[in-house]
């Protein structure tokens, strides 16, 4: 049987490097990126933030019967119709790919080819609900809720609840179809407490219809308030096992970290085997797990934080001034008094945003590891980060210079670190790394030429007693 969603954190409520050798010191080419589709039961939620006023779109995974579908999402103020607006899916799938953590290669040069370069430089000087409006307000002030605002937007219609105490409102919710978990009691009555009102969605399935395919749009709310912060106990109060979040926050100022649980930065900058390239899907995923795993097996984690007005390499182009607007930056015409320096040529973005820093955060939860919502804070710290890959590929075409041997020691070592590297970030056996590489044929070590075996002088004296 399909069940009712609601809101999961603030999203949605489903119920249930090292530095690179001077040889390789140029642009690499991004290959491959880890989007939110890598991760199951996961949601997304675009936060755009400045001052007290916020503008949150959360986007519905939620397929199947509309009638089936509803959302209870705890918000700190009272919304009115024209602070809702029903968004496009696309910003946020072109959200989520352009700060996905991302694999990119290089490739070493010649290493005869380089020595006789830079030979050369050094001579150089100097690159809706059934019920009519008055019987619901009638029943609802029965039982100590008050029905605050109701309004249709797109294919929703849209009720903003007050209540007075957990039971009333549950009762209410559960009278009007809203299928609550018998758990919520606890965490309804905490919201409650801190005064907090209730936005509830259904889907109107008249305009539903007119909008046809089975997909429902993202809802993004506008409000103030001096709180920053994702609701997210109620949608775990049933869930079945660990929740992933993906949070994107937009802001002016900078990097954006939660308050109440520690943020830390995702393994990033790291040399990995070749054959990753092909399986990096499987190895950011059991990374991610082993980083969470370290951590108790849930935590918040930046994959990404950048000034969107450039991007190196870029996963995706940066989101256009339009779709910026419509996902609720309301700044973009204001003046950037902190014009940061041109970027080179090769890196700069087809389209630039104006004072618009982008981070990602991916929560991994459950009720018990996470007992508080979500609260944030702007750090001010504009320093870029990014969850990057490194695949380096060694230089494997005639070598023809006394330096060649000593190319593949070191090439041979990098490899020897790679596989090192690898186990380390994702529990993997190194003999299965290895089997990986082999059976790959990208990325084995060097034959080396063996150096000649010292003959001792007693070997000479008696030939017939050498192993």
């Amino acid at each position: 049987m399909k069940q009712f969603k609601y809101l999961l954190s603030s999203a949605i409520a489903l119920t249930a490097l090292t530095a690179a050798p001077s040889a390789s010191a140029f642009c690499g080419f991004y290959v491959a990126k880890a989007d939110t589709e890598l991760f199951n039961q996961s949601s997304k939620v675009a936060l755009v933030r400045d001052g007290d006023r916020t503008v949150i779109t959360m986007a519905n995974d939620y397929i199947g019967d509309p009638t089936e579908f509803a959302m209870v999402i705890p918000v700190p103020t009272v919304i009115t119709k024209e602070q809702v607006h029903i968004s496009d899916a696309s910003l946020l799938d072109h959200l989520d790919a352009y700060t996905a953590p991302r694999l990119v290669e290089y490739f070493d040069r010649n290493p005869c080819e380089r020595l006789y370069m830079e030979k050369q430089m050094r001579t150089m000087s100097a690159d809706a609900p059934s019920a009519s409006v008055e019987m619901m307000e009638d029943e609802a002030a029965e039982l100590g809720v008050t029905i605050e605002e109701s309004f249709s937007v797109g294919e929703y219609d849209i009720l903003i609840l007050s209540a007075k105490e957990s039971d009333g409102l549950q009762t209410w919710l559960e009278t009007n179809g809203y299928k609550v978990p018998a758990k919520a009691k606890k965490t309804l009555g905490s919201y409650i407490k801190q005064d907090m009102k209730f936005f509830v969605a259904k889907v109107n399935l008249e305009e539903k219809a007119k909008q046809g395919g089975e997909m429902l749009r993202p809802i993004a709310v506008a409000y103030e308030s001096p709180k920053f912060m994702l609701p997210i106990r109620l949608g775990t109060v049933n869930a079945q096992g660990d929740q992933d979040l993906f949070v994107y926050t937009l802001t002016k100022n900078g990097k954006v970290e939660t308050t109440n649980y520690r943020t830390q930065k995702i393994p990033s900058n790291k040399e990995l085997p070749i054959f990753i390239k092909d399986d990096f899907g499987d190895f950011y995923r059991d990374m991610y797990k082993t980083a969470a795993n370290r951590e108790g097996g849930h935590g918040v984690f930046m994959e990404y934080a950048w000034d969107m007005n450039w991007c190196d390499p870029c996963a995706a182009d940066p989101l256009s001034n339009e779709q910026l607007r419509e996902l609720g930056v309301f700044w973009l015409d204001e003046e950037r008094p902190d014009r940061p320096m041109p970027m080179p040529r090769r890196i700069r973005p087809k389209q630039m945003a104006k004072n618009v820093y982008v981070t990602r955060l991916h929560v991994r939860y459950d009720a018990e590891s996470f007992p508080e919502d979500l609260k944030f804070k702007q750090t001010g710290d504009r320093q870029n980060f990014q969850g990057r890959y490194i695949l380096r590929h060694a230089y494997d075409g005639e070598m023809d210079c006394p330096e060649a041997e000593k190319y593949k020691e070191q090439v041979n070592a990098r490899k020897e670190m790679e596989i090192k590297t690898l186990a380390n970030l994702t529990g993997w056996e190194t003999k299965y790394i290895r089997t990986k590489i082999k059976a790959s044929g990208k990325g084995e070590l060097f034959d080396l030429d063996k150096p000649k075996k010292k003959v001792d002088w007693w070997n000479k004296i008696w030939p017939g007693d050498e192993d």
